[in-house]
This record gives C-alpha cells, structure tokens and sequence, in this order.
C-alpha cells in the first residue's frame, strides 16, 4: 500500500512540476491600464535569431491587433525538446505554449509520434508562395503542419582572390560537379599554397548536402534504411573519399577549427548554408576578398547545384486555447509578409523562403563584403531550386550510424561494405 501511494504522489509532483512550466490556458492578460490583451505563449531558442523575429512578428500583427500581446519563452534548443517530449510523453499538455519552434528533421517524429497534437496549416497559409522543398519537410500525408521559417539553402562561398591567382574566373565554379571542384581545387593548392576545404570525419553536414541536392536522403519515405542500393549514396560517400585522398582539404576537428580554417585564409572555399554569411564575415580583413557560387552538382541521375542545410518552422498546438489566434499571428506574418521577411533579413540577417519577398530592395542588396555581389539574391533563387525530400522520424539516428563509419571509409574500406555495415548498424538502432 506504501508503495501504492508512492507511486501516486510521485505522479501527482511530476503533473504539478510540468504544469508550473506555464500553461496556455488563459488566453487574456491585463495591462497596468486596466485594458485586457490578447496574450499567446511561444517556446523558441536563440533570442537574437528566432526571438528577434517572433518580436518582429509581433509588432508587425500589433499594428491592427493592438491588444494582441506575445510571450516569448527562451530556453535551450535541447532542454526545450527535452521539456516538449517529457510533456507529450505524460499526456500533459497544459504547460505547453501555443506556439513552439521545431527544428525541421524533428518535424515527422513530432507529428508522427504524437498524433492530433498539432495543428493543421493547411488551409491557412498559401504555401504555393514558398520554396517548395520547405513546404514538403512540413507535408505529412495530406496534410502541412507549421509555418516555413528560415532555411539553410547551401553556395560555395569562395576566396576570389585565391582562384584568381590559381587561374580561374567566376564562371569557371558555375554548375561544376564535385570531381571538377576536386580537380580545381589541386591546382588552387599547388597554385597558391591553400586547401580548397576542410574535412571532418566526426561530421555529416557535407554528406547531408549533396544527399539532398540529389533529391534523396538516408531514409526512405517510409523511414526504412536508404544507404544499400541508392546511387547518389554511394556517389555521395566515394566523392567525400575522393576530397579526403586528393589532399586538397584540411582536416578540421569541431566547429572552432572549422571556423577558424576560413577566418584564418588557409581555404579558399567554404561549402555551407546561407546561415554561414556571419561567421566568414567575422574576419573584417578579408572584405572583398569573397564570393558565393552555386554547389557542385553529383554526378548521377537528379544532381542539382543547389542544397540545404538546416533550418526550422513554426508549430501551433491543436490542444492550445489560444490556437485560433496563434494560428492567424503566424499565417498573417511569419507565413505571408514581405515586410516581415525583409526585416528579419536586415536587422538579424535571417533568410526565410517566403518567394514574394524575393524581389524587394532588401534582398537585392549588395554586399560589399562579397565583392558587391548580391548573395542574398542568389541564396533565394537557388532555393527554388533545392529538390524536396521527405527527413522521415529517423534521421538522427542514421546520421549517427554513418558517423561510426565514417572513418573506417577514409581509411580505405570498400564503399559497398560499409554501405552495408552502415545500413545494418541503422536498422538495430530503430528495431
């Protein structure tokens, strides 16, 4: 019987402790003058970045919507997955917001996982006014959960200095494939001294871009095992072996090293999401000096020079009291303004894929850093044309199976065994 009631008590504390994390039950607040605000709740990471904009948003709905009032909670990207699931997992949902921010491979495992605990957008928000391949990480069935946020559409940023004195011109890096990248990228490093990137082999990112420009990932739609049997994986893993072998790339271990190779001039290409801008723009004695092409293509059947890395979107709990509100806040800015686009890129430097805010001033821009080139145009074309996949429940958890061979693969195992080992070492960790 003690233990009985144990039992209960520990389960009465625990409801009680993610209750207090903040409910969104109530829907109004009022203000020192008396008046009642329209209050909605949302969990988000990264203050400068994603808080910033959700406080755009805000401004900009409150224009009509006066009594219209965000809390906005920060926390950790970790500790609010950590909370979200421990939450999800007890059927507790009254500490959750009305809004939260999902990383976009989360999105299938969310919704999957926790069926009717999302709302539906699909109706909602004109969805044919953003990049496709953002549009299809929200699809699920028949229906699209969330609204697009920011994106990671990929280039090649570049040192022009550097491949000028190695004999090249901008045209020479359009619409290349990886064995041209590789093939310049000797003669830069015999030219100048420089290595033409940096390799880890602790890290997926680079494996996950040419995956996606490829229009494919390491699981099937079905979230089965895709790494026996899938040309562009194979292509993917022998041109990340052939960069390795040709000595062209720095061996880097973690992000600082990363980092720290393009602010230092040892590399004269960078290839990485549009996120990356700030980081080579830390170096403030390299302005002028870079550029940003299109990514290398694969060379198999569907290879395109453009990718992504990264990315989320915004999430409305079907459960919320507040859902309708928070629904229209989010559609209304977030998920059809221009002027919230265009804001978010000049004061955070955030890009979103909303396509009308493509041709404002904002995004024309040019960059004095880059030569004058206009990148944040560039960046928004190629993201009409990064070829959309399905990132499944599982992708983690095959990332992490390549990661454990990746460098068995460099050391010069056969690429069809590997493939092999990779897919058997996925498919114990999701039995």
């Amino acid at each position: 019987m003690k233990k009985i009631l144990s039992v209960l008590l520990l389960v009465t504390m625990m409801a009680s402790v993610l209750a207090a994390c903040g409910s969104s039950n109530t829907a109004e607040s009022t203000d020192d003058g008396g008046s009642t605000k329209k209050k909605v709740v949302a969990w988000a990471w990264d203050p400068s970045f994603n808080g910033a904009a959700l406080k755009i948003a805000e401004e900009l709905y409150q224009k009509e919507h006066p009594d219209f009032e965000l809390e906005i909670v920060d926390m950790a990207k970790a500790d609010l997955e950590q909370k979200l699931n421990t939450n999800l997992a007890a059927g507790v949902k009254d500490g959750l917001p009305d809004i939260i921010l999902v990383n976009d491979p989360n999105i299938q495992k969310y919704v999957t996982s926790y069926p009717n605990t999302f709302a539906d957008f699909t109706d909602k928000v004109d969805f044919t006014q953003f990049s496709p391949y953002k549009v299809d990480a929200l699809r699920i069935e028949d229906k699209i959960y969330g609204v697009p946020f920011d994106i990671g559409v990929t280039g090649m940023f570049y040192r022009s200095d550097y491949l000028e004195e190695a004999g090249y011109t901008e045209q020479d890096l359009d619409n290349i494939t990886w064995d041209q990248y590789i093939e310049i990228g000797k003669v830069v490093k015999e030219k100048t001294g420089k290595y033409m990137a940096t390799i880890n082999p602790n890290d997926e990112a680079l494996t996950s871009i040419l995956l996606q420009s490829a229009g494919t990932w390491y699981i099937t739609p079905e979230n089965e095992a895709n790494f026996v049997n899938n040309p562009a994986m194979a292509e993917t893993l022998r041109v990340y072996k052939a960069i390795a072998d040709s000595g062209i790339a720095k061996p880097v271990t973690g992000w600082s090293e990363f980092v720290g190779s393009f602010n230092a001039g040892d590399v004269a290409t960078v290839v990485s999401g549009v996120w990356q801008v700030s980081s080579i723009m830390d170096a403030k004695d390299q302005s002028g000096k870079w550029k940003v092409a299109p990514i290398p293509r694969l060379d198999v059947e569907g290879g395109t020079n453009a990718s992504n890395e990264g990315g989320s979107s915004w999430f409305v709990l079907d459960g919320s009291a507040n859902k309708d509100l928070a629904m229209e806040f989010l559609a209304k800015t977030i998920g059809g303004s221009s002027e919230f686009y265009e804001r978010f890129l000049n004061e955070n430097g955030g890009v979103g894929s909303f396509i009308p805010s493509f041709s404002s001033d904002a995004y024309s821009q040019q960059a004095e850093f880059f030569g004058g080139q206009a990148i944040y145009r560039d960046f928004t074309e190629w993201s009409t044309e990064v070829p959309g996949i399905t990132l499944g429940m599982y992708t983690q958890e095959a990332k992490d199976a390549l990661k454990n061979e990746l460098p068995t693969i460099l050391g010069g195992a056969d690429l069809t065994k590997s493939l092999a080992n990779i897919q058997k070492l996925f498919e114990q960790q999701v039995q």
